[in-house]
């Protein structure tokens, strides 16, 4: 069958490209909720190979005092990147890196705590033919407790000379 010429893969984007101009302090990514289940728990485990009992036994954790399996931070995190909203998308030609990520675990997520992560765009750095997107990355649970802030930091490209 030959080619058809009027098709253009390039135009099945899901949202309009971005440059790093495009951007504003204040935009917000809000990144759907999840509610921690045991499979989110096994699958952490098979990834990581974390084996410590406060992530697996269940009895351990209640002697502990929780409410029930502790969430491993790492996998709490892995709930706020920006893959599961629209950034990449709107960056999909011009996200160069994803360049920094670092956190602060503020309360314990227990297994059946449902989880609202969010990204905000903080600071814009340009630079000479890139800028860096600052975003504070949050995590609420269900009790609308903060149980994680943290900062990424994406390297995107600015927009190209039309000459």
């Amino acid at each position: 069958m030959p080619a058809d010429a009027a098709f253009d893969p390039a135009l099945h984007l899901t949202v309009a490209q971005r440059w790093f101009e495009d951007f504003r302090v204040g935009e917000r990514y809000i990144l759907p909720s999840r509610t921690m289940t045991g499979a989110y728990f096994a699958a952490f485990q098979a990834l990581s190979g974390d084996n410590h009992p406060i992530h697996y036994d269940e009895p351990y954790c209640r002697a502990l005092g929780y409410d029930g399996l502790l969430a491993h931070g790492l996998q709490v995190l892995c709930f706020v990147a920006a893959g599961a909203g629209a950034f990449p998308h709107e960056t999909s030609r011009s996200l160069v890196a994803f360049v920094e990520q670092s956190s602060r675990f503020l309360a314990p997520v227990v297994e059946g705590d449902t989880l609202y992560p969010a990204l905000e765009i903080v600071d814009l750095k340009p630079q000479r033919t890139t800028g860096l997107v600052v975003m504070r990355a949050t995590i609420h649970n269900q009790k609308r407790e903060l149980a994680l802030e943290g900062e990424q930091k994406y390297l995107v490209r600015k927009r190209p000379s039309s000459t």
